[in-house]
């Protein structure tokens, strides 16, 4: 792969490898060989593969909640791996969303709350109310708005997911990272979800990666990676 011109994409990363040391067998394990990828602002793409292929650390490492072996991850002009971990975090937190297979919503918290958490650190909340203004307008684009005082608990699971969709968008993220997000669903459910996920990458311009075991989920992404024994294709 030739060098990447850091400045004319979102997201690139070249010959990434990950090894985990395996201190009980004396032995290492080389579990991503050379990844490289490139994705643009607003574009979506889906890395599929078998369990146990990396697909979950590769995202971790995009995300910057791991750092590569060797190889370089750069977001926009930055090198994750040469930050500092407050300002990794911040770019975590205000430029990147995450949802999970398992949405993580806080119990004790209304919708309208677990939605905002993310504003909380580094001063965002010092403009609270353009957040929860942002915050309602997202719930009422999801179907929510009559749900946004009401806790996880009273929610179903596709409810749940959408809640975490949102809390995922309230920064306005350049990037948003889904793992295995339809995982827990049922069909009709997770049908709704991906096209849900779709719209918001157009509407917001976010770029969209989603690590799946469906192929009929990557099938609806602009683009397909395949990983398998380290490596991407």
């Amino acid at each position: 792969m030739t060098n990447i011109d850091h400045k004319a994409v979102l997201l690139g990363l070249q010959n990434v490898h990950r090894t985990y040391a395996l201190p009980a067998e004396q032995s290492s394990r080389d579990v991503l060989k050379g990844v490289s990828l490139v994705l643009d602002c607003g574009e979506s793409v889906a890395i599929v593969g078998p369990s146990g292929s990396g697909k979950s650390t590769l995202l971790n490492l995009i995300g910057g909640l791991d750092e590569p072996t060797s190889g370089s991850i750069h977001f926009q002009d930055k090198n994750l791996a040469g930050l500092e971990d407050r300002e990794r975090a911040r770019i975590r937190n205000q430029e990147m969303g995450f949802v999970f297979q398992l949405h993580h919503l806080l119990p004790q918290c209304t919708v309208l709350e677990n939605v905002l958490i993310p504003t909380i650190p580094f001063g965002i909340s010092k403009d609270r109310g353009k957040s929860v203004h942002r915050a309602k307008s997202l719930c009422e684009r999801v179907g929510l708005s009559s749900l946004i005082d009401s806790f996880p608990a009273q929610l179903s699971g596709g409810e749940q997911q959408r809640v975490a969709v949102v809390r995922a968008l309230i920064n306005r993220p350049r990037l948003i990272l889904a793992d295995e997000p339809t995982g827990s669903l049922d069909q009709d459910t997770a049908e709704n979800l991906v096209r849900l996920l779709l719209e918001l990458n157009r509407e917001e311009n976010a770029a969209l990666v989603v690590v799946t075991h469906s192929m009929h989920v990557a099938g609806q992404m602009e683009k397909t990676c395949q990983l398998q024994a380290g490596r991407l294709s």
